[in-house]
């Protein structure tokens, strides 16, 4: 049975409609103004939350990221979790103690002995198990940290291209 068999009797009875091009342009705004809807939800000012993204996206730390924007290195890490990123201080096992404290299975001296978690790191692991990022607000900071402040890719002297693929 060849294509020609299987498409015998297979008609078009309605046209597509032509839709156009959709297209988002968020150029003409800077991040904290795209930020500027989440500023409910986020644990921070939308400035601030921007200074803290836009550092994070040169490849510095978090705790970094937290002294230029002059906010705790918790707050910044908040911050980046709701907006996409993965932060949490835990590994995949951590993580599972932490949502069995949050059900109430374990006390928090237990759950924080077996993920070998501080304080702090406890805390922020609940956090980020308790709180959703925001896909509006993920999408507005994107393209800020997939491609970092210059508009170019982080790693581009460590790609190659298909000119790199010719024999010399």
């Amino acid at each position: 049975m060849g294509l020609s068999d299987i498409a015998a009797g297979v008609e078009v009875t309605t046209e597509q409609r032509d839709r156009g091009v959709a297209t988002v342009d968020e150029t003409d705004a800077d991040l904290p103004e795209r930020l500027a809807d989440h500023a409910d939800t986020l644990p921070c000012e939308p400035s601030v939350a921007a200074t803290v993204v836009e550092v994070y996206a040169e490849g510095r730390s978090i705790d970094t990221a937290a002294s230029v924007a002059e906010v705790a290195p918790t707050t910044a890490a908040k911050t980046l979790h709701l907006l996409g990123e993965q932060v949490s201080p835990l590994g995949p096992t951590g993580r599972e103690v932490v949502r069995d404290w949050l059900d109430a299975r374990l006390s928090r001296t237990e759950a924080m002995e077996l993920a070998g978690a501080s304080e702090q790191a406890f805390a922020l692991a609940a956090y980020v198990e308790t709180h959703e990022p925001i896909p509006e607000a993920r999408e507005a900071v994107a393209a800020t940290l997939s491609r970092g402040l210059g508009g170019e890719e982080p790693l581009d002297e460590a790609m190659s291209n298909v000119t790199d693929l010719r024999e010399s």
